[in-house]
């Protein structure tokens, strides 16, 4: 089955708005078993939008395109394709209806423009818009009108905004695409996240387990983010589900080491879950990554159970006053060393009283830094009842890759703590 995505909008393209339609819709579709072949992004140009779709609907089985539904000047999708398909634009009083009941129950009038929207091309079915008036249209395009093989087409065009489209793609274009193109074939795709080894060294580990399955037609691949690597499993046929399970059971004896979650799982996430089921607790004495770490941490739903503090210690007087660094420390080795790193560390559980205590110091840069410390230096400080330990890393990137890059060395660290700790321990 071929699938193509059409992404409409000149704010994609001038960089004032992330695609995120992209990676959500292909997400979406990867998970129930649909690859999608093929993304463009494109302007609002009439021309444009008709040249793209009209390419894919030559290519496609599902052609997919979001944006252009609403009432402003720019939104000329709906009116383009439905010039392409030479059909009429129809007025449907339901979805006229629909729109005005939207704005009355805000306490609105319906504005003029909005009554474009309740104009859909001839012989499409209308998808009900739950958080917005733009409906969603279906087209079936017919045989020989643009493809070769004389096969049809289904063209889906959705409303922009997020809080639009992603409810009527999971509530109404899913069941739709299980109908019309059910998968019969078997299709597996899931994800481990890793952290803590680079993209080839994970690779070098995972070639020669895997070998077997990889020559047996399952596709291995590999995604390097900044501090992790997603390890991707996808299988297709009636033994999909136990070839990717074989997969999953080989990389964590490989690598197990490394793994720290699947599917969307984040760090921090895994690490307050695994913390809170011990009932172990965490304070955080943070320099140059300026309280990145608390941000993180305190993102996850229930992060109460486990931070009891976070410092940010930036200034030398801070790091004294605050944690119990000692003058002579910061006089003879600098702010940012090992020793000041590890004083950080244990001044901050000594104050607070919990289990586990990060710290972390460093030259963010792109200033600040000498032969001996180069920009990118930094230390990485956790004190529990086992002692502290203090590692050097050298993040040479600028400002805010150094920090999210620090935050995650950070996190993996206490997560190789927490799991070698006894909850007795705490």
């Amino acid at each position: 089955m071929n699938i193509e995505l059409v992404n409409t909008g000149s704010e994609l393209l001038l960089g004032r708005v992330l695609n995120t339609h992209q990676q959500w819709i292909c997400r979406q579709l990867s998970d129930h078993g649909y690859t999608v072949n093929r993304q463009v992004a494109i302007g609002d140009g009439s021309q444009d939008i008709r040249n793209a779709v009209r390419e894919a609907l030559e290519r496609a089985d599902l052609v997919i395109t979001t944006g252009g539904l609403g009432p402003t000047c720019d939104d000329v999708t709906r009116e383009r394709i439905a010039e392409l398909l030479q059909r009429k634009l129809l007025h449907i009083p339901e979805v006229e209806e629909a729109i005005r009941r939207y704005f009355e129950s805000r306490g609105r009038t319906p504005p003029a423009k909005t009554r474009v929207e309740s104009f859909v091309p001839e012989g499409a079915d209308w998808l009900k818009n739950q958080f917005g008036t733009a409906p969603g249209l279906v087209i079936s395009v017919d045989p020989n009108t643009f493809r070769a093989s004389g096969e049809r087409s289904l063209l889906v065009m959705l409303p922009g905004p997020p809080r639009e489209l992603r409810p009527m793609f999971r509530d109404q274009v899913l069941p739709l695409l299980a109908r019309e193109f059910p998968r019969t074939d078997g299709f597996v795709c899931r994800t481990l996240k890793t952290t803590g080894l680079g993209e080839s060294l994970m690779e070098e580990r995972l070639e020669a387990p895997l070998k077997p399955l990889v020559e047996g037609g399952m596709e291995l691949g590999f995604c390097a983010r900044m501090g992790e690597v997603d390890v991707r499993f996808v299988a297709i046929g009636p033994r999909a589900e136990s070839i990717v399970a074989e997969a999953e059971r080989l990389t964590l004896e490989s690598a197990g080491e490394f793994v720290f979650g699947s599917g969307d799982d984040q760090l921090e996430s895994v690490l307050v879950q695994e913390m809170s089921a011990r009932c172990q607790t965490l304070a955080l004495a943070e320099s140059c990554t300026g309280g990145h770490i608390a941000n993180r941490i305190t993102n996850v739903p229930g992060a109460s159970a486990v931070l009891l503090a976070g410092l940010v210690t930036y200034h030398n007087d801070a790091k004294i006053q605050l944690l119990g660094v000692l003058p002579a420390t910061l006089a003879a080795h600098g702010a940012v060393s090992e020793p000041v790193a590890r004083e950080m560390a244990e001044g901050a559980r000594r104050v607070t009283g919990a289990d586990f205590a990060l710290a972390v110091t460093g030259v963010a840069g792109p200033g600040g830094g000498s032969k001996e410390k180069p920009v990118g230096t930094v230390f990485l400080a956790l004190s529990s009842i086992e002692g502290t330990i203090v590692l050097k890393q050298l993040n040479a990137f600028e400002r805010e890759t150094f920090k999210h890059l620090t935050t995650q060395q950070a996190l993996a660290m206490l997560r190789r703590a927490v799991l070698e700790t006894s909850p007795a321990l705490a």
